[in-house]
Order: structure tokens, then C-alpha cells, then sequence
């Protein structure tokens, strides 16, 4: 696992060629690496909303009880994982609209391996600063968007044009599917379960 998360932070072209040479069945044995990688920011975001909590202003830090940032988390996991397994899918069926061969763990894979940077910069959840979380994340999101530009083509064995055009296409997916994701969060906030804060 580690192997390939320096691998597409440090080579990622070099990675991509990797994973792209892999066989269907140790496509299949990957699969572990976004369960356990989207535990990071899930983890991270836990200790940091109930245990240091973000201050507005001059006043005391606030946070979020642990029963409640539990099920937020929860929540927040599971959404994640579907979110790749999800663009995976949709990898896997666009796939051949840009004549590459496919299965949808190959799908699934690509998803989960671009979004390794996400996963690494929601580690800063741990000291939740409004400024640097929003900092990281759009630098993690840039890198992601790199990452799919630069192994769609490699892993489906696709053209640089048509590479092109189908991780646009993706992008376009992916930007639907936050877009879902906020609204969900709003009505779950409003009707299933809000944060419950408190001040130390």
C-alpha cells in the first residue's frame, strides 16, 4: 500500500504503468487499498472535531461531542468509498464509448488510486483550520485531476486524445456526484442527524 501511494505522489507515471500491467485477479486484491486509505480522513476529522476543535474568533474552541462526530464520521466513510466505487462504475461503462477493454474493479481501482491524494490531505482533519483544510483540499483535488488525466490513458490502454476526453468526462461525473454529496449533507444535517456542538 505504501509502495503505491509514494509511488503516484513521487512517479506517478511510473505507478500507473504498474498498476496498469497488473492482472485482473491482483486488480481484485487491491481493493483493500481504499477501505483502508478512507480511513484516514475519517479518522483524522473524529480526534479533530472532539478532541481540538476550531476556535471563531477570540472565543473558545468548539466542538463536536463524540457520539455525535461518530456517526457524522460514520456517514462520512461509507459516502466515501461509495463515491469510488461509484466513478469506478462509471469508468467502467464509459469505457467502452473510448474503445478500451475493461472490468468494473479495473474501474473502481483507477478511482480509488486518483483519489489517494484526497484521502492523504483529509489527514489535516486532525487540526481542523478552515483556511489550511480548504488549502489542502484544492491542492489535493488539483493533483487527483492530474492523476486521472495521466492513467486513464495509461490503464485502458487508450490514446492520449481519447484519454483526454474520457477522463473529462469523468471530471464531469465526479463534479455531479459532489454536488449530490453537499445536498445529501444538507438534509442529513436537517432531518437525520446534525452535529451536536458544545464549547469547552
Amino acid at each position: 500500500m505504501l509502495t503505491h501511494i509514494f509511488g503516484l505522489m513521487l512517479q506517478p507515471r511510473r505507478q500507473w504503468q504498474l498498476i496498469g500491467g497488473l492482472s485482473e485477479k491482483n486488480l481484485h486484491r487491491q481493493l483493500p487499498y481504499v477501505i483502508v486509505l478512507a480511513l484516514l480522513p475519517a479518522v483524522a476529522w473524529f480526534f479533530g472535531t472532539t478532541q481540538v476543535g476550531w476556535s471563531i474568533g477570540s472565543g473558545d474552541p468548539v466542538r463536536i461531542t463524540g457520539q455525535s462526530a461518530l456517526e457524522l464520521v460514520a456517514v462520512f466513510y461509507f459516502t466515501m468509498v461509495l463515491a469510488v466505487a461509484t466513478i469506478g462504475y462509471c469508468i467502467h461503462w464509459m469505457a467502452k464509448t473510448y474503445g478500451a477493454k475493461t472490468h468494473p474493479m479495473k474501474g473502481i481501482v483507477i478511482a480509488g488510486f486518483t483519489a489517494t491524494p484526497i484521502f492523504i490531505a483529509g489527514v489535516a482533519g486532525v487540526y481542523p483550520v478552515l483556511w489550511l483544510d480548504i488549502l489542502l483540499a484544492t491542492v489535493a483535488v488539483a493533483y487527483a485531476v492530474y492523476l486521472l488525466y495521466l492513467g486513464i490513458p495509461i490503464v485502458m490502454g487508450v490514446s492520449e486524445e481519447r484519454g483526454f476526453l474520457f477522463a473529462s468526462a469523468i471530471i464531469t461525473v465526479s463534479m455531479v456526484m459532489a454536488v449530490l454529496i453537499m445536498v445529501a449533507t444538507v438534509l442529513f444535517w436537517s432531518y437525520v442527524s446534525a452535529p451536536v456542538f458544545y464549547s469547552s
